[in-house]
């Protein structure tokens, strides 16, 4: 399988301690979501459909 490929969001500040997300978009079909200050910890994956649909909610945000 292969392995995700996670990218920090450019609205991600360089401080350690800030709320920092990555999201990977290199499997087709799937995005997956990790909080960067745990990159071993859980990971999130989403239909890219259903990231669509966030990403459109938050943007209203």
């Amino acid at each position: 399988m292969t392995e995700f490929e996670f990218v920090k969001s450019t609205y991600s500040g360089g401080d350690a301690g800030q709320q920092c997300v990555e999201v990977a978009r290199n499997i087709p079909g799937t995005v997956a979501v990790r909080d960067s200050k745990d990159p071993d910890g859980r990971i999130l994956r989403l239909a890219a459909g259903a990231w669509g649909e966030f990403a459109a909610y938050a943007g209203r945000r």
